[in-house]
This record gives structure tokens, sequence and C-alpha cells, in this order.
């Protein structure tokens, strides 16, 4: 048993859900689930018998998140009904450890479900089977990955949980398992056939984005600051300019984003996490074409230009990114090669009339220089107060074409050196698409999560390739014992494009290590 085809084409062109994670230890703004794990008795005895007692969210509006995800573009939600600790934020004949025995007794996710369901947004719920409360119960060592075979009756306890969240509430479009789903997968889709299983069926990198484009579904798990659970201090977020470049460039490689929130122990959202979902709520009612019902185009970008395409349609979404805010009534000026205009061709801003001028001219123009589609932007619509725009524009081009067939690159290893007391980057030219040459090289960086600053990419020395096959680089210096992330990349006629990101350790220092 698998997921349907049908459904997983549903499922990409969702694009964009709502992740939220939520349990009762968001009292004490902990990472959750995950501080039962290693802990002492005395600590694992009031986190089970004492900590739900003062879980009382007053505040909880499930239609305001609702609305609000709308607003925000998101398709789907997944909330965590039971995470890694076994405390269930639903209803349940299984155990005594859920929100039944809390002051505030509800059945949140039952409320989530009919709120979010009224929006029209589509069903997911988060469950993992690593239930430290049960092992604790059974008096085995608290952490996660413990086997079936090695704990008598712990898959029968998921299966009873998985059977009251699958029939209790209507129809579940989607579940996500966190942890080992042998047997629980399978239950899903007994009990309805058309239910996606995302992690557990599928990659769902968290606080990463791939390098490569697939057509096979993904869904990348992000967080809006470092933690998935409120943090209340020594919390640091994202610019909302930064999610919705995330959004794109997951879109253009033919995944979906799943973006977090964690609520406060009252229920609310944290206003700096509700500012970020109304940032990306603006650009997505003006752009939100560009990531819903698409898919990726012949490369994900040009430089700063991301791509997305409806392609049976001739339709190319160009999405511009800018490390400075773009003011109103100025003009930018791009070049494409991977898109030919044809004699159909339009192009204009979306959320933009078609027919405005500037002050030099028409607010769009574009034409067609050999194998180089140059298009001259003016941004007309004023969309905050101090007319200057930081976050991403969006052209939609129709009646295009195929442009320009980039060269075709795959990522090797990085094979120590002893000679330099470096590593050998390796590559390999698959295609060298129109022409008789391309430039290659790699670009390389310490290797760090999307919770992270980002590290800028060095570049390697080039050479040219007049055939396909094997290329490679010595890089050297490198910081000892750190982690690390390279991809082989070819140029030829304007475009570029990339291997997959792969990483490799250096090596520790001897004398470091005594």
């Amino acid at each position: 048993m698998s997921n349907k085809p049908e459904r997983l084409q549903w499922f990409n062109d969702l694009g964009f859900g709502l992740f939220i994670h939520w349990s009762m230890d968001s009292q004490l703004g902990s990472v959750i689930g995950h501080s039962m794990a290693s802990a002492s008795d005395d600590y694992l005895h009031r986190f089970i018998h004492d900590l739900p007692s003062t879980f009382n969210p007053t505040r909880f509006d499930a239609r305001e998140w609702a609305v609000l995800a709308k607003l925000a573009g998101m398709r789907y939600v997944v909330f965590t009904t039971k995470h890694h600790s076994g405390f269930c934020m639903f209803h349940t004949e299984t155990a005594p450890f859920s929100i039944s025995n809390t002051p505030f007794q509800r059945d949140i996710t039952g409320e989530l479900i009919t709120a979010f369901r009224e929006q029209g947004i589509a069903i997911g719920l988060y469950f993992s089977p690593d239930d430290f409360y049960f092992l604790h119960g059974k008096g085995m060592p608290v952490r996660r990955g413990v086997l079936d075979a090695d704990c008598e009756g712990l898959l029968d306890y998921n299966k009873a949980q998985m059977q009251e969240l699958l029939t209790r509430y209507g129809k579940i479009d989607l579940v996500f398992f966190d942890g080992n789903s042998d047997g629980l997968r399978e239950q899903c889709w007994e009990i309805d056939p058309e239910t996606v299983v995302t992690r557990g069926a599928m990659p769902t990198p968290e606080q990463r984005i791939p390098g490569l484009q697939s057509a096979d579904p993904w869904e990348a798990c992000v967080t809006m600051g470092t933690g998935w659970q409120f943090k209340p201090t020594n919390e640091s977020y994202k610019s909302g300019t930064r999610l919705i470049e995330l959004l794109i460039e997951t879109r253009a490689k033919g995944g979906n984003l799943l973006l977090n929130v964690g609520p406060k122990p009252n229920g609310e959202l944290p206003i700096e996490q509700e500012g970020l979902l109304r940032e990306i709520a603006l650009w997505h009612f003006v752009n939100g074409e560009a990531v819903h019902g698409i898919g990726p185009w012949r490369i994900p970008r040009e430089g700063d230009v991301w791509f997305t395409a409806r392609s049976e349609e001739g339709q190319v979404y160009a999405c511009i990114e800018g490390a400075d805010p773009w003011p109103l009534n100025s003009r930018k000026q791009i070049v494409l090669s991977s898109v030919r205009a044809s004699s159909n061709t339009k192009v204009g801003v979306l959320g933009q009339a078609d027919d405005l001028r500037a002050s030099d001219g028409p607010a769009v123009e574009w034409s067609q220089h050999g194998d180089q589609l140059h298009i001259s932007i003016a941004r007309m619509q004023r969309l905050y107060n101090n007319r200057r725009w930081p976050n991403p524009v969006v052209l939609k081009m129709t009646d295009v074409q195929v442009g320009v067939i980039p060269p075709a690159i795959r990522t090797g290893e990085a094979i120590p050196d002893a000679e330099s007391a470096g590593y050998r980057l390796q590559g390999h030219l698959d295609d060298l698409g129109e022409g008789d040459a391309v430039e290659s090289g790699f670009e390389f960086r310490l290797c760090k999560l999307l919770t992270e600053p980002d590290e800028a990419w060095q570049p390697t020395q080039q050479q040219q390739l007049r055939s396909t096959g094997e290329f490679s680089v010595v890089i050297s210096d490198l910081i000892p014992g750190s982690a690390y992330e390279f991809r082989a990349f070819g140029q030829r006629q304007g475009l570029t494009v990339y291997g997959d990101n792969v990483n490799f350790n250096s090596v520790q220092d001897e004398a470091e290590e005594l």
C-alpha cells in the first residue's frame, strides 16, 4: 500500500501549509517533548503528574488561526495531536495523559479541525509513535527510536490512538508520522485510501531546502525562529522576506513548504509570528497564483530570479528577489535565457494593472534578442506607506517557450587530498546543452541549518569543459572538524546550473585533539 499518485499531485498543488507545534510543555518554553529524554525520575514525575494541571489556554481561538492561515495562502494545516511526550491534545480513551485532564478540558484537536475545515483548508495530523509516557509507564528508558518489537503493546497503543483520530473527526487528508510508521501508514490507507502520508512515505527535510529540483513530492519543514514550540526568550526570527524567499525556492524546486508556528500556552500566537504571517499574507494576496497549482520550470532560477510554471499552458512566473527594497515607480532590467518569447507573449506584474505607464514609458516592456529575453519593469503598485517594497516582485509570462537548453551537471564526492591537506571536490558534466563548452567549478561553505545565519557560498577556480565527464578542484584551509557542503556548477550563455548539495566533514586537527 502507498500514497495514490493522483492524491500526491493534489498534495503538491497545495504548495504551502501551516505546521503547528503545541503541547502542554509550552508553559515552560522548552523544546517540545524532548526534555523528557534523559530526565530524572523526579522531573518525569512532575512533567506527567503536575504540568497538565496548569495548562489552561483560555485565549485559544481556532477560527482566528484558520482565517489568518487562509490569508497567508496556506492550503493545509498539520497539527501536533501527540508529540514525543505522549501527551494527547485530543480526547482519548487510551490514557489519562491528555487535554481532558487539564483545567481547559476542551478537545483542541477537534476545534482546530472544525475551524480549518470551515476555511477550506485541508486537514493534516502530526503523530509521534515515540511515546515517552508509555515507555516510562513500562519502566523503560525514555528515548526516541524504541522499536515496537522491543516494547510490548506500543504498536497496539498507537494504533488505538490513530483509530480515534482517523474516525472521530471526519475526513483526515494528511498524516505526518514523526517516527517509525510501520503498521501505522497501512492503517491510515486501510481506513481511507485517499489519505496522504507525508513523513513516513516521502522526503520531509527539516530546516533545509534540498539543492535540486525533484519531480517526486517532498515537503520542507521550517520554523520561523529557532524553535518548533513557543520559545519566550532567547529566540531570533527570520524576516518575512526570508520566509517568502524560502517558499519561492521550495516551489521552484518542486516541493511544498510547511511553515511552523508555536502558540503561547494561553492559546495566542506570539505577536512576532502573527506579524510574519500577515507579511506573507500581503505578498500572497498579490502573488498567490505563482505558488499554487504550479510546477518547476526547466531550471529553478537565473541569478536572483526564481521560476515556477504551468508549462502545459505556456505560463512561467519569474519571482524577482533583491537585497534592497524596490522603490515605487523605479525600474529594473532583467535578462533571461531559459525563457523565450513568442509572437503572442505577454508579460505583466502580478497585482499590477497591465496598462500602466511610468514617467519613461510603459510599466512593462520586453523584447527577444537572439537567445535572450530582455524585460524592463517599473513597480507601480503602492503596498507600503514608505513606497519601498522589500519582498519579491512576480512577473507572469504567457505564451512563452523553452529558451536555451542548459548543461546538466552532477555533484560528486569530497575526497581527502593528502598532498594539499585539503579536499578534492568531484563533479560530473552529463550534458553540454546547447553549445560546445561549459565553464565548470564548485561552490562550498560551512553547512548550517536554516535556524542559523546564512553562510555565503565560496567559489573555486573554474575550468572550461568541451566534453562530458568528470572534473575536480582541490580546496584547502578549511576549519578543522567542521561540516561543509559543496555543489558543482556549470555556466553557459548566461545560465548557471547546479548539482545537488553534498556534505562532508573536514578532519579534526590532531594537535587540537590533544
